[in-house]
């Protein structure tokens, strides 16, 4: 009787002991979001990030401000450390602007392009020859080399607008963009179009990273606007010798050393162990890369301002990082991996906001079924904060070269519905983003973090 007493009383106080740390941690999350939502300077450093350097693509004048505005942010902050970490990073110069037309009934039409980044130029009086529509590699090859000699391959696989989750349809469609060029030169293309990653039809060509396969010639490369596709699809059904007119003025030039910035509050007990929050400090040369990546860099950085305004002492380093060199090679990543490496540094786990600065969903987690599942324990912590998408999946671009090293990574998830409505376009503008999404997104991130920090995985 005395044992059954015993064994009563402990299992009272361990019911007793959870529900207080639940109600502590309950409160604390609470004064989180209240700080964020009233308090934080997240919005103020997109708007400096965005309307007063703009543009970051890699290797750019824009890019070393931007460097030296977070650093600089970082320091005076007080964290207990700030350093930059260098990687040489490739150096794409889109020059003047392009232009594109077709010819219908004598009358001229212009046309919205942009080249694709990493993409050679036109000869210097442009090219003009006749269009090709394709939906896929496979239609393409089918053509063969008899129909595509000599003329410009036009890719015009749409993304699905059936699939609810929009970067699911984004990635049905984007080969085209990273390796048409060398699909179409492959049977002597001399110029590829590809319909903009974009669901809206709108008349804002969406640029992007593309890549060459050296066994074939470098031919240019160019997106155009989901309007602009639509309108040379039909001329092309209406006129199947049409002749596209392009030209563009782009160049790359010798690599440039360029660094990550890296921001910590060191951990009061196991300062060893790393916990990783980041996003990517470049962005495309045509807007001000405000949801791509400001919104994840901003929200990073807010995360140590949370945890140092509000007092909470981690046991564990937070280490924030924003990478360079996302957009077109992923070379500050590949560095910050390598790096770790060399240290023996161990990460508990990485955390990447990189989809925007939009409502928050929940996380997707690339990790063991055990970590997985105690992340998902915590969703009813979350769950009253809009935080209900808690699930296996992918990590993020930037932290994935860590995967190889053993550790788990995490991707913060906003509502997709509207970033590829902006995405890599002149779109993507402070204006573009909610002040308060944005502060809910660092809210939801500080919150993984601190219950990460606490209980471990």
């Amino acid at each position: 009787m005395k044992k059954v007493k015993t064994l009563f009383c402990f299992l009272l106080f361990l019911s007793t002991f959870n529900v207080n740390a639940q109600s502590n941690d309950s409160a604390i999350i609470r004064n989180i979001y209240n700080f964020s939502l009233t308090n934080s300077s997240c919005y103020q450093n997109l708007e400096f990030l965005c309307k007063q350097i703009g543009p970051r693509l890699s290797g750019s004048t824009g890019a070393s401000k931007a460097i030296d505005f977070t650093k600089s942010l970082l320091t005076k902050a007080g964290y207990d450390s700030v350093f930059l970490q260098p990687t040489m990073v490739p150096c794409w110069v889109r020059g003047e602007k392009e232009s594109a037309s077709i010819q219908v009934n004598g009358k001229n039409i212009a046309l919205q392009i942009c080249a694709l980044g990493g993409s050679v130029k036109t000869p210097k009086n442009g090219i003009v020859a006749e269009v090709v529509e394709v939906k896929s590699f496979e239609e393409l090859a089918n053509l063969g080399r008899k129909a595509i000699e000599g003329k410009i391959v036009f890719f015009n696989r749409a993304m699905d607008p059936t699939k609810i989750e929009t970067f699911g349809a984004y990635g049905g469609a984007v080969n085209q963009r990273g390796s048409g060029a060398s699909q179409a030169a492959k049977y002597g293309a001399v110029a590829c179009v590809v319909r903009s990653m974009n669901l809206r039809i709108d008349d804002y060509p969406h640029t992007g990273a593309m890549r060459y396969d050296t066994t074939y010639p470098k031919i240019p490369s160019v997106a155009i606007s989901t309007f602009g596709a639509n309108l040379l699809s039909d001329q092309i059904k209406a006129n199947n010798k049409l002749k596209f007119s392009m030209k563009t003025n782009c160049e790359t030039k010798a690599d440039v050393l360029s660094y990550n910035v890296v921001a910590e509050i060191r951990g009061s007990e196991t300062p060893e162990n790393i916990i990783l929050i980041g996003g990517h400090l470049d962005s495309w040369d045509l807007a001000e890369g405000a949801h791509d990546d400001g919104a994840g860099c901003v929200q990073s950085m807010e995360i140590l301002n949370t945890f140092q305004k509000l007092n909470i002492k981690p046991k564990n380093t937070i280490r924030i990082v924003l990478f360079i060199n996302e957009e077109n090679g992923l070379r500050g990543g590949v560095a910050y991996a390598k790096e770790a490496a060399l240290k023996k540094e161990k990460h508990l786990i990485a955390i990447e906001s990189d989809e925007g600065g939009f409502t928050p969903r929940g996380f997707s987690i690339d990790a063991s079924k055990t970590q997985i599942e105690k992340i998902v324990s915590w969703k009813n912590l979350l769950e009253e904060y809009g935080l209900y998408d808690i699930r296996k999946g992918g990590g993020g671009a930037d932290i994935g070269p860590l995967k190889d090293q053993g550790v788990p990574l995490i991707s913060f998830k906003p509502d997709s519905q509207r970033y590829f409505d902006m995405h890599h376009a002149a779109t993507d503008v402070f204006e573009a983003v909610n002040k308060r999404e944005l502060e809910l997104g660092a809210a939801s991130i500080s919150s993984l973090v601190y219950l990460i920090d606490k209980y471990g995985l």
